[in-house]
C-alpha cells in the first residue's frame, strides 16, 4: 500500500496523510509536464501555418500572446487558489469553495479533461510508435513512402496496442503516487528541453532556414480584422498552457502553503509558451530551410496546412521525410520524437491523475482508482483508436469543451469573490508578488465576455457559413447539434447525481 492510501487512527477517525511536492522546481516542471505536450510541438506550428497571412504569421501571434494574459494565466492563477485551497479533485476543490450544489460544474470540468485523455492517450500512442519506427527503419524517402507508413499504421491494429501500452505505463506512475510524478517530470522535461535545443540549433543552420522564421514573426495586419484569427488563437492557448482543463487545479491539490501561486502562475504559461515558440522556429525554419530550395513560400505553407488526415500530417508524414535530407537526419528524426513522447506522456499522465484523484477523494483506494481510470481510458479511447474520423469528432466536440470549462472556473471565483479570492487564497503572508485588482477584473468581465462571444460567434459561422446544411444534425462530425449534444448529456447526467456525487466526496 502507497502513502496515499495509508492511514493512521486519530482520536477514532481515520486521516490520510497529505501528499506535497517536495520543491519548487518539482511543481513546476510538474506543470510544464501538464502543458507541455503534441499541442506545443505540433499543433501549435500548424495553427500558426494555417492562421499566417500573406506576409506572415506575426499578427496570429499578437492575438496568441494577448490570450496568454487575458485568458491563460488569469485561469491557471484561479485554479492554482481553488486546488491548494481545496486539497482535493476539482469536484471537492469545486464543493469547498462555492458549494455542494455545484458539484456538477466540477464534475464536469473534469470530465471534458478526462475525454481529452481518451483520444489523446491513442495520439502518444502514435508518437511512441513513430518513436521506434525512426529508430529500426529507414526513413520515408518521399511522400509515398510516408504516406504508406502512416495507411498502414492507421489500417492495423497498431493504434490500439500503442494507445494501450501508453496508458498503462501512464497508470504505473500514478500508482506510485505524486512523487513519482514529480520524480519523472525532474527527469523528462528538462530532458524534452535538451531535445528541443539540439534541433533549434540543427534548425537554424539549413540554407534557407531564415525564411521560415521571418514569415513566422512578420505580422500581416490585415488579418487581425479576421475573428476566426482571434478564436483559433485563444483556442490554441488554452491547448499551449493547459488553462481551464482542471489538471493545474488538481496538482495545485498538492502545492506547498509558501509556493507564490502568481509566480508559478507566471512561470507556468510565459515557459509554456517559449517551447511553443521555440518548437515554431524549429518546424518553419525546418520546411522552408528542405523545401524552400524546390517551392515557393506558397506552396511550402500549403504542404505545412494541409498534409495528412486528421491534421496529423506535419508530424508524422512530413518530419521523417524533412529529417531524411538532412546530414544525421536519423538522428535528429529519432531526437525530435523521443521529444514529442516525452511531452505527450507528461502530459498523459497528469489527465489520468485527475482522474484518479476525483475518485480517490470518493473513498476509493489510489490503486482501484488508477486501474479503474486507465481501463476505462483504453476502452473509451478505443473507437478513437481505430477511427479517425471519431478521433476528430472527441478532439473537436472537448477542445471547445474546455471554453465551457474556463466558464465554470471564472463562475466559481466570482461566486467566491474575486478580491475575497485574491487576498485569502492568492495573497497570503507567504507570498513575494502581490496580485493587482487587474485580475479580479479579468476574471469577472473578460473572461465571460470572451466565453460568450467566441461560443456565439462559433455557433453562428457554423450555422451560417462551415455547415449551413448540417449545423443541426447530432451525427455531423463537427456540427453544432454533435457538440450541444455531447455536452448536454453529460452535463444532464451529473445534475441528476450532484447530490450523491458531492456527498460521497464530502464524506472522505
Amino acid at each position: 500500500m502507497n502513502k496515499t492510501d495509508s492511514a493512521m487512527a486519530t482520536n477514532g477517525r481515520t486521516e490520510t496523510k497529505p501528499e506535497r511536492f517536495t520543491t519548487k522546481w518539482g511543481l513546476i516542471l510538474s506543470v510544464l509536464g501538464i502543458a507541455v505536450g503534441t499541442g506545443n510541438i505540433w499543433r501549435f506550428p500548424r495553427i500558426a501555418a494555417q492562421n499566417g497571412g500573406e506576409d506572415g504569421a506575426g499578427a496570429f501571434l499578437i492575438a496568441w500572446v494577448t490570450f496568454l494574459f487575458l485568458w491563460s494565466i488569469p485561469l491557471i492563477i484561479a485554479e492554482y487558489g481553488i486546488g491548494r485551497n481545496g486539497r482535493k479533485g476539482v469536484v471537492g476543490s469545486f464543493i469547498k469553495i462555492i458549494g455542494e450544489k455545484f458539484a456538477w460544474m466540477g464534475t464536469f470540468v473534469g470530465f471534458v479533461a478526462t475525454a481529452i485523455m481518451f483520444y489523446y492517450s491513442v495520439v502518444a500512442g502514435w508518437c511512441l510508435y513513430y518513436l521506434l519506427e525512426s529508430i529500426f527503419y529507414a526513413l520515408p524517402a518521399g511522400y509515398e513512402q510516408a504516406d504508406a507508413v502512416w495507411t498502414g499504421f492507421q489500417s492495423s491494429a497498431m493504434p490500439s496496442v500503442f494507445h494501450a501500452i501508453m496508458i498503462t505505463l501512464g497508470g504505473f506512475v500514478i500508482l506510485k503516487g505524486v512523487k513519482s510524478i514529480e520524480r519523472l517530470n525532474l527527469v523528462l522535461i528538462p530532458a524534452l528541453f535538451l531535445v528541443l535545443i539540439v534541433s533549434l540549433v540543427k534548425a537554424l543552420t539549413l540554407p534557407g532556414s531564415g525564411e521560415g522564421i521571418t514569415y513566422l514573426f512578420t505580422p500581416d495586419w490585415a488579418t487581425l480584422k479576421n475573428p476566426e484569427l482571434w478564436l483559433e488563437a485563444l483556442t490554441q492557448n488554452a491547448w499551449d498552457t493547459g488553462a481551464a482543463w482542471g489538471l493545474i487545479l488538481t496538482y495545485g491539490a498538492y502545492m506547498r502553503t509558501r509556493d507564490d501561486i502568481t509566480i508559478s502562475a507566471f512561470q507556468t504559461g510565459i515557459g509554456n509558451n517559449l517551447v511553443s515558440l521555440v518548437a515554431a522556429v524549429i518546424i518553419f525554419s525546418t520546411v522552408f530551410g528542405t523545401l524552400g530550395q524546390q517551392m515557393s513560400n506558397g506552396e511550402v505553407l500549403e504542404v505545412m496546412q494541409t498534409s495528412g488526415p486528421a491534421s496529423t500530417g506535419l508530424t508524422f508524414m512530413w518530419m521523417p521525410q524533412l529529417f531524411e535530407e538532412m546530414v544525421g537526419g536519423r538522428l535528429f528524426a529519432v531526437l525530435f520524437f523521443l521529444g514529442l513522447t516525452f511531452a505527450a506522456f507528461s502530459s498523459l499522465v497528469s489527465m489520468i491523475e485527475l482522474a484518479t484523484k476525483v475518485f480517490v477523494d470518493m473513498g476509493i483506494t489510489r490503486k482501484r482508482a488508477t486501474i479503474g481510470v486507465c481501463i476505462a481510458g483504453f476502452v473509451f479511447g478505443l473507437p478513437s483508436a481505430i477511427s479517425l474520423d471519431i478521433f476528430a469528432n472527441q478532439d473537436f466536440v472537448w477542445g471547445v469543451g474546455l471554453m465551457v470549462s474556463g466558464a465554470f472556473i471564472s463562475f466559481a471565483v466570482i461566486r467566491f469573490g474575486p478580491d475575497r479570492f485574491r487576498s485569502e487564497l492568492v495573497n497570503t503572508k507567504e507570498r513575494r508578488v502581490t496580485l493587482g485588482s487587474w485580475w479580479s477584473f479579468v476574471l469577472k468581465y473578460v473572461i465571460p465576455v470572451e466565453v460568450i462571444t467566441l461560443l456565439v460567434w462559433w455557433m453562428y459561422l457554423s450555422a451560417a457559413v462551415y455547415a449551413p446544411d448540417t449545423w443541426y444534425n447530432p451525427l455531423s462530425l463537427y456540427s453544432v447539434a454533435t457538440v450541444v449534444c455531447q455536452w448536454g448529456i453529460m452535463m444532464i447526467l451529473f445534475l441528476i447525481y450532484n447530490r450523491k456525487i458531492a456527498k460521497k466526496t464530502i464524506l472522505h
